[in-house]
């Protein structure tokens, strides 16, 4: 992983078989280290963009995503995330799990990671 020229002590992602495991994705701007400015909307829209390009990088798709984990720096942030959230994924809802962090990295409001199953693995 590398992130605005610094080395990150983590693969994006790991595939095993049929299984895609997608690290942690914040919201930050591709190829930096600096979030999208306004929030928790727009930080979770970038970080499950961020999600998608790795995915889609694998051969996968959001409809290939099987479960996912959210990490919110405030519980608070729990609905808009949601609505954005659904933006993602309007009609098959992957499995999901949802809690508050104390912190996140870089100060993010919303980090997550997510399975997908890719059909065909090596």
């Amino acid at each position: 992983a590398d992130a605005g020229g610094a080395p990150l002590p983590f693969s994006e992602a790991v595939r095993l078989g049929d299984v895609l495991y997608v690290s942690g994705q914040i919201g930050n701007l591709p190829g930096t280290l600096t979030l999208a400015p306004g929030g928790i909307v727009p930080e979770s829209r970038r970080a499950l963009d961020n999600m998608r390009g790795i995915v889609e990088r694998h051969g996968g798709s959001m409809g290939t995503v099987v479960k996912c984990t959210v990490f919110l720096a405030d519980i608070a942030d729990w609905k808009a995330f949601n609505e954005v959230y659904r933006e993602y994924f309007p009609t098959t809802l992957p499995a999901r799990s949802a809690l508050a962090a104390s912190g996140l990295a870089l100060g993010a409001r919303v980090e997550l990671e997510c399975i997908a199953h890719l059909p065909g693995g090596k």
